[in-house]
């Protein structure tokens, strides 16, 4: 692949810019980030792309991350268990990536969403606050098998990874969605570096656009984390609901031939 001039670089350092701003928030960063770095790198292969996505993501949301555990202080008897079933679930996706068409993931990932969607949005309280649902060994069993799930997703497709952990965080286990989000912040963190392990080995990553998008990608992780922080739950519930309906628009699309 020819080197990217440096137009090409500053511009997908903007799209890792409004990524890392939304990831950190809501997750849903490669909605932006992905498409854009497949237009801009049309001689680079897929495996190559993804690798690239993945560690300009890691890097965002490492910083993403580090600012929630210092600012919202989440449960590390969940996020822990969490983080390492996201990581075992994201290399297995990794592993059968190549096996699933996209097109079987589309339909029901459309589903899930519309349901989803609409349950936040005619539910005003929902995320309001922290009100932790069943039994301890129940809430990590849960937790658990959420991050096995939503990591298998990310390994094996991956985008809008993050809204799906805020999803079972709050729509599950009863987090405030800012917990909820920081929660979910930490088990990308683990999905992303579960993909790493597999693509660095097979020298799949452009490192140069790599690193410039990921340094921009952590410019807005910090300056969305910070935003949520300081906003609260109810800006993070808003924020989810415009990025979910940008995924129903993106993805119904892809289901019905528009794009």
């Amino acid at each position: 692949m020819e080197d990217p001039g440096l137009t090409l670089l500053a511009l997908l350092a903007l799209a890792g810019l409004v990524a890392g701003f939304v990831d950190a928030v809501v997750g849903g960063g490669g909605l932006v980030q992905l498409p854009a770095l497949l237009v801009g790198l049309p001689g680079a292969s897929p495996v190559q792309v993804l690798a690239t996505n993945k560690l300009a993501s890691w890097l965002g949301v490492t910083v993403s991350s580090a600012t929630y555990l210092r600012r919202v202080r989440p449960q590390a008897s969940t996020f822990v268990p969490l983080m390492l079933a996201a990581f075992v679930g994201s290399a297995g996706g990794a592993v059968v990536a190549s096996f699933i068409p996209r097109e079987a993931f589309d339909p029901v990932v459309l589903v899930a969403l519309l349901l989803v969607g609409a349950w936040v949005l005619f539910r005003p309280s929902l995320g309001e606050a922290t009100e932790l649902r069943f039994g301890r060994g129940h809430h990590v069993a849960l937790a658990v098998g959420a991050g096995l799930v939503v990591g298998f997703y990310d390994g094996a497709l991956g985008p809008g990874t993050g809204s799906f952990f805020v999803l079972a965080m709050v729509g599950l286990l009863g987090y405030s969605f800012l917990e909820g989000s920081a929660n979910a912040r930490l088990a990308n963190w683990a999905t992303n570096l579960a993909a790493l392990v597999v693509f660095v080995p097979q020298g799949a990553v452009l490192w140069e656009v790599g690193l410039v998008v990921g340094a921009a990608n952590v410019v807005g992780s910090y300056v969305g984390a910070r935003t949520a922080v300081a906003r609260g739950a109810g800006f993070v519930r808003a924020f989810f609901v415009v990025v979910v309906g940008g995924f129903v628009v993106r993805i119904g699309g892809d289901v019905l031939g528009l794009w």
